[in-house]
């Protein structure tokens, strides 16, 4: 079978550390084009990878015509890029937020439909091996129902990630439109979701810029309802600059489980009858230490084998709204009641 023709569309960090060496890992995967409108970023990839260096995307889906793009830019031109290339017959993978307004996901999901293309959505946290050991045990039953939760995750921000440092559009409101909660809180959402297989039905949230320069959150504190009644908060913050967090607590009726709590054992559980079980199952990536996501692997694999994607648009689209809904609690002083 012929190779997937694959373009990158943006060329900062996440491209750097995930996508493009993951592509260039994948033997079905031709990297045929990189964009970025700092020109240099995408030349030195097409020198290092093969394929063309383009300064702007319409050209580039033009010109080349790709098999699949990935969409690693701002989240403000996530659905602009997404709509395009899914209408020039290119299968999408975009990161997450998937999209800035609920009207934009609904609309990146109509456009892949009309055109009969994929469209999966980069939500990572789904994919490592501690949470997918956490959603089989959570399965088996041997917690019961879960009751209340906390999911966290904090680093001391993009401005030691990104390749642009403290000068980066994630900084920048009307690139990025939210801050951490687009770049953190939205995985924790969607963990959430996917963990329990529960959808949020009521948000409460304080959000707000307590350390950052810049005009977008860098702290939020979120209290949800999920359907089945379970209550817990999701914490997202770029300001943890000692002691990075990226771990969920689970109280259930019959134990509590710990993830990404300890450095070795990923997932921990406790049952109320003393039993204890340690799971050493692989790690979770940080800014320091990249694992492989295997979202690439995953999007590619349902392109060659003509499977549904992992992520789609409507589960990206779900846990946006959650993250939406928080920003709505705090300009409002509400509780919001999700659809």
């Amino acid at each position: 079978m012929s190779k997937v023709r694959v373009a990158v569309i943006g060329c900062g960090s996440i491209s750097k550390h995930r996508h493009i060496p993951e592509y260039a890992s994948n033997e079905n995967v031709e990297l045929v084009a990189f964009v970025d409108p700092v020109i240099e970023r995408a030349e030195a990839y097409a020198a290092q990878h093969g394929g063309k260096a383009f300064a702007d995307y319409a050209t580039m889906l033009a010109e080349i015509k790709p098999d699949a793009v990935s969409v690693c830019t701002p989240n403000a031109t996530h659905a602009p890029i997404s709509i395009a290339a899914a209408n020039a017959g290119a299968h999408v993978l975009v990161e997450k937020p998937m999209a800035s307004t609920d009207e934009e996901a609904k609309a990146m999901i109509e456009a892949a439909a009309a055109n009969g293309v994929k469209l999966m959505v980069g939500h990572n946290q789904r994919f490592m091996p501690p949470h997918v050991k956490a959603k089989q045990i959570l399965q088996s039953g041997v917690l019961g129902k879960v009751l209340t939760f906390r999911t966290s995750f904090g680093h001391p921000g993009p401005d030691g990630w990104s390749v642009d440092g403290a000068a980066s559009w994630f900084f920048r409101k009307n690139e990025a439109i939210m801050g951490a909660m687009g770049d953190l809180g939205v995985h924790k959402s969607d963990l959430i979701r996917w963990l329990l297989e529960d959808e949020v039905s009521e948000v409460a949230a304080f959000i707000a810029t307590l350390d950052k320069p810049g005009d977008v959150d860098d702290n939020a504190n979120v209290i949800l309802r999920m359907n089945k009644g379970a209550i817990g908060s999701l914490v997202a913050s770029w300001t943890y600059y000692k002691g990075e967090d990226n771990s969920t607590i689970l109280w259930c009726e019959n134990g509590v489980m710990k993830i990404g709590t300890h450095p070795e054992d990923q997932v921990i559980i406790e049952l109320r009858d003393g039993t204890i079980e340690k799971h050493n199952v692989g790690g979770i990536s940080t800014n320091e230490k990249q694992l492989s996501s295997f979202v690439i692997d995953s999007f590619i694999d349902s392109i060659v084998s003509g499977s549904a994607v992992a992520v789609p648009g409507e589960e990206g689209r779900k846990s946006l709204n959650v993250i939406l809904s928080a920003f709505e609690s705090q300009a409002t002083g509400q509780f919001i009641k999700l659809n």
